[in-house]
């Protein structure tokens, strides 16, 4: 779990969170998501930087654990993208439908819209991961 090519997948996978969330829900995302917003307020003007920071580092460290149990050693660009695609899925969508039906976060094309962009999201992520496993899988 604590190996070299998990703590540099953690590394590139919590930069690509950071960095590929504020591209893909802060520049492109809420243009597309601010119509859908059924709660105004919602969002705060400005994140709390260092809790994204850690977050993005929790996120990017399960992601890349989990990977490299899931891959069993067959490191690809397929694999990664077909584990980014899942993930997204599961938190995208399944959490995304969950939270639509208990909430007023947002209407169900928000929903939808935004579950795309966590597909898309973990999709690149995965493919970041399996590029680090292919090259450093050293377990």
């Amino acid at each position: 779990m604590f190996t070299k090519t998990n703590l540099i997948s953690t590394i590139i996978t919590a930069i690509w969170g950071f960095l590929g969330g504020w591209l893909l829900w802060g520049i492109i995302g809420d243009p597309m998501l601010a119509d859908h917003a059924v709660t105004s307020g919602l969002m705060k003007e400005m994140p709390d930087m260092a809790m994204l920071a850690i977050g993005c580092l929790v996120v990017g460290f399960a992601f890349s654990s989990i990977y490299s149990k899931w891959a069993r050693g067959t490191h690809g660009f397929s694999r990664g993208i077909q584990f980014g695609i899942w993930i997204g899925v599961l938190i995208g969508l399944g959490s995304g439908l969950i939270d639509h039906s208990t909430s007023n976060l947002l209407d169900l094309s928000g929903t939808i819209t935004n579950a795309i962009i966590y597909i898309v999201h973990f999709a690149i992520m995965g493919v970041l991961a399996s590029l680090v496993y292919g090259k450093f899988a050293i377990e």
